[in-house]
């Protein structure tokens, strides 16, 4: 990986242009990262041109705003992937446009994007910002106050503030370095971890709504029509519900699948406590991280078979 990592570093040397892009739908790693190394890169090097493109998230719009560029500039630059190694979920449908490609990850998925010599991945992070910052700091890029903001709120977002299993002593030094810097991280737990009044009832009337396997996975179907009725957006449902099963005595599987209303796909968030579960993720063409992963499916009823799967698991966790 040194090899790559010194590879990568010679390219972002000599390319005029650069495009950093990421996962669609972006969570705090994915949205923390790509914009950390955008604006890294260009501290670093102020006659460059950076971009960053791809679809916000509104909760996470105090680390930055996209680009939007024309598919002219993807020409003769430079494209860096972040937190994705997979084509389908590429936030950019141009990702594949640019003069040479990189991509830098930590889920378990192998790339269909680029070759091995061009893949940097690292599954013993805690949070793609982890490689990304460690990645930053050896090769003595610049990160200030701005950057290290943007790499710890996706370092933070992405081990579940550091209570994930992936997190590890090299986790708490990167974010140690981060904090070094000296940007207040309470700027960060102030836009993610302080709700609304509406927003707390809204979360326990989601908690009210999930249900129970025969082997105890909890579980949760959410319409088009569930999204109307608590007009609660796309994300805040999928993702941002999916812990509302979690810390619970007794469920050490849980899983909540969300209707997106533009395609009729099911969007999978599957989380568990103690042991591995993304392979069943790989099983329908989803991945991840082993105890935090997701898959995109067809229906519904394809979803009852992901639960199928999961009560099979927790039988041979339990030996019954």
């Amino acid at each position: 990986m040194k090899k790559m990592i010194k590879d990568l570093i010679k390219k972002i040397k000599k390319y005029d242009t650069i495009i950093i892009l990421r996962h669609n739908r972006p969570d705090g790693d994915a949205l923390g990262t790509q914009l950390g190394l955008k604006k890294s890169i260009q501290k670093t090097f102020p006659n460059k041109k950076v971009y960053a493109t791809g679809d916000l998230n509104p909760r996470l719009s105090f680390i930055g705003e996209m680009d939007e560029i024309n598919d002219d500039v993807f020409e003769n630059a430079l494209v860096i992937i972040c937190d994705v190694a997979v084509s389908y979920m590429q936030g950019d449908a141009r990702y594949n446009k640019g003069k040479e490609t990189f991509v830098i990850d930590h889920h378990t998925n192998k790339s269909d994007i680029v070759d091995d010599n061009h893949f940097i991945c690292d599954s013993t992070c805690a949070a793609c910002a982890e490689l990304v910052s460690e990645i930053l700091f050896d090769n003595r890029f610049v990160v200030d106050k701005d950057v290290a903001l943007s790499l710890y709120t996706a370092l933070v977002t992405d081990s579940g503030r550091f209570q994930y299993n992936e997190t590890s002593p090299r986790t708490l030094r990167i974010a140690a370095k981060l904090l070094e810097t000296g940007f207040d991280p309470q700027k960060i737990y102030s836009k993610l971890y302080v709700e609304t009044i509406e927003k707390r009832k809204l979360t326990a009337e989601f908690t009210s709504r999930f249900k129970l396997t025969s082997k105890n996975v909890a579980y949760m179907f959410n319409t088009k029509e569930t999204l109307e009725k608590y007009n609660i957006s796309f994300n805040d449902c999928s993702r941002g519900m999916v812990s509302v099963m979690a810390g619970l005595e007794g469920i050490l599987i849980w899983a909540n699948f969300t209707e997106e209303p533009e395609t009729g796909k099911v969007i999978a968030e599957f989380r568990s406590r103690g042991f591995s579960i993304v392979d069943i993720a790989k099983k329908y063409g989803g991945g991840g991280h082993d105890q935090a992963c997701g898959a995109t499916l067809e229906s519904f009823e394809q979803a009852l078979e992901v639960l199928k799967d999961f009560d099979q698991r927790m039988v041979e966790v339990n030996g019954q």
